[in-house]
């Protein structure tokens, strides 16, 4: 029982930190977006992003990554034979890449915090679509657990990824032509 316990609450963390990950990338793109506006409404959109992504960040965020992994570590300890199948340790090598795309919006955050994102809102949307690929790729690894099942998974997870940069380009030509039929 103890193990279905662990099992969800560690699910439940991995839940809101993606989500997190997810809506923070898109308050960097709003916030870089708020740049571009006239003085006032800038001054406000800035002061407001910056609030919500410090909020987001500090209280949702990063307890949602140290509980999740606090979970993780506890269920290894409670099913170590997890650590010699290869499904795991390809799985801890995805949750590698999320830590490190984590790390990467703490240094987004940084530079908020500071009054400044060198990114642009194209590039934050691309990244944005990071955090995806890393959830399909954990999810079929833990799901399916076959080479052959995983194999099939990653070839998901790069056609899904070839559909969300076509869908991203689509986009941005789309609100470049509106913008273009304003003036």
């Amino acid at each position: 029982m103890e193990y279905l316990y662990i099992k969800s609450l560690h699910i439940i963390f991995i839940t809101t930190w993606f989500a997190g990950l997810f809506y923070v990338i898109r308050l960097f793109i709003y916030y870089k977006e708020a740049e571009e506006k006239p003085e006032i409404e800038k001054n406000i959109l800035l002061t407001q992003y910056k609030l919500m992504i410090k909020r987001l960040w500090y209280i949702i965020t990063w307890p949602s990554a140290v509980l999740a992994t606090i979970f993780a570590v506890w269920l290894l300890i409670l099913q170590p034979f997890w650590l010699h199948q290869n499904w795991m340790l390809i799985k801890l090598a995805f949750v590698a890449v999320l830590y490190a795309y984590h790390w990467s919006c703490q240094i987004m955050y940084n530079q908020i915090d500071k009054g400044y994102l060198k990114y642009s809102s194209f590039t934050l949307r691309i990244w944005n679509e990071v955090a995806t690929i890393i959830l399909f790729a954990c999810v079929f690894l833990v799901i399916l657990k076959t080479s052959f099942g995983w194999i099939f998974g990653v070839i998901g997870i790069v056609g899904v990824s070839i559909l969300l940069m076509l869908g991203i380009k689509l986009y941005k030509n789309i609100r470049v032509k509106k913008s273009w039929d304003k003036n």
